[in-house]
């Protein structure tokens, strides 16, 4: 891919990375086919429509859209997450992954997902990953994604700046979000849609290196060749 080819003859300096988790660090794609399948099903909702549709973006929006009339919708959420967290079969961490969350500096990393604490804490578990110690989650969140409400709630934890920081994101809702806020987004895997001017593509993490250096007054610069 001619984005793949740009890719790998940048550099990217950041002082904070911000990961989404499903599709960008956890390839959760076989759970996430199988509940969404089997709730579709079971409220003769459109499946091949969520599928389309739902990825990167908070459960309870997708339910919202595609709930009966007069459905409870919390419920419906409700329901579709227990069903999400027991499921943890074929779970993986993205290639790379594990090996470049351990060469970041733990303070200048986040996540930011559309998935609860709870789904977040055993996916990533499930993949092998360490949950960095910035998570922010959809219950702490008012808006998710495509909305920039959590990157942006991020980078501040993080003591960063929009302009300092990197988002990697796999899905079209959450590359929205990581450019509205103003972020230099990387886009990962094959389901990132049209990219946005200036968004960078990689496969996964396989040739991703980061090369951290501190300056004078400690701030970790982490340097990415994509």
């Amino acid at each position: 891919m001619s984005h793949s080819a740009s890719a790998s003859q940048r550099t990217l300096t950041c002082r904070a990375v911000l990961f989404d988790m499903d599709g960008t660090l956890v390839d959760s794609t076989a759970v996430v086919e199988e509940v969404w399948g089997e709730f579709a099903v079971r409220y003769g909702l459109d499946f091949e429509e969520i599928l389309r549709t739902s990825h990167g973006v908070q459960a309870i929006d997708t339910v919202r859209r595609f709930a009966p009339a007069g459905a409870d919708v919390h419920a419906l959420t409700a329901e579709l997450g227990a069903m999400e967290r027991v499921r943890t079969v074929g779970i993986l961490a993205l290639a790379g992954a594990a090996r470049l969350l351990a060469a970041l500096p733990a303070d200048a990393v986040a996540l930011v997902t559309s998935a609860d604490r709870v789904l977040a804490d055993i996916r990533m578990a499930a993949a092998g990953l360490p949950m960095p110690a910035i998570a922010v989650t959809a219950e702490q969140v008012s808006r998710g994604k495509p909305d920039p409400e959590g990157y942006l709630k991020a980078a501040a934890l993080l003591g960063a700046e929009p302009a300092e920081a990197l988002v990697f994101e796999d899905a079209p809702a959450g590359i929205a979000a990581g450019v509205a806020a103003g972020i230099r987004t990387v886009a990962v895997g094959p389901n990132t849609g049209p990219l946005p001017d200036g968004v960078l593509h990689i496969a996964d993490y396989s040739s991703v290196t980061a090369v951290v250096d501190a300056e004078g007054n400690g701030q970790p610069v982490i340097s990415f060749r994509l």
